[in-house]
């Protein structure tokens, strides 16, 4: 198989989640390798303003995550309308429901900001089969690409082991 050059840092959207991973021991590795990724330039961290709030309220070692990363590996997405009616049909349709407003918010930024995936540990409204398909479909029905959502531990770069 030929080997695919990249020539950009993949970008790649961070939920709250991946953030305080680095600090829970059964997600801690993942996490940390996710976020050396960033540093060293294989990867660079898309995050919206969702994020930003949710970090507010998190003890401090996880909000200082994001100041060992370069800030130029950092791009903040600003809540559009675009966002917010994208939310809103994942909701709408039943994809989850307005209790879960920010998981919807998370997948929708990601998608408006065209990342090339995003990364989250959340196992109930976002990285499921079940609720990745009805994102992408409605992504799909909306005019926009499929959205590759994963766990940290599915973000590998290259030749890592």
């Amino acid at each position: 198989m030929a080997k695919i050059s990249i020539t950009r840092p993949f970008r790649v959207y961070v939920d709250t989640s991946t953030i305080g991973g680095c600090f829970d021991p059964e997600f801690a590795t993942d996490s940390l390798r996710q976020f050396d990724l960033v540093r060293s330039g294989f990867l660079s961290v898309v995050a919206s303003d969702v994020v930003f709030e949710e970090l507010k309220a998190a003890p401090s070692e996880v909000r200082d995550v994001l100041a060992t990363i370069p800030a130029a590996r950092i791009e903040r997405v600003t809540l559009t309308d675009e966002i917010i009616t994208l939310r809103d049909a994942y909701i709408r349709v039943g994809v989850v429901s307005e209790r879960w407003r920010d998981d919807a918010t998370h997948v929708a930024a990601a998608t408006v900001a065209r990342a090339d995936a995003i990364v989250s540990w959340n196992f109930k409204h976002i990285v499921r089969l079940d609720r990745i398909k009805a994102y992408n479909q409605v992504n799909l029905a909306n005019g926009y690409g499929i959205l590759t959502i994963l766990s940290p531990r599915e973000v590998r770069y290259e030749d890592e082991e």
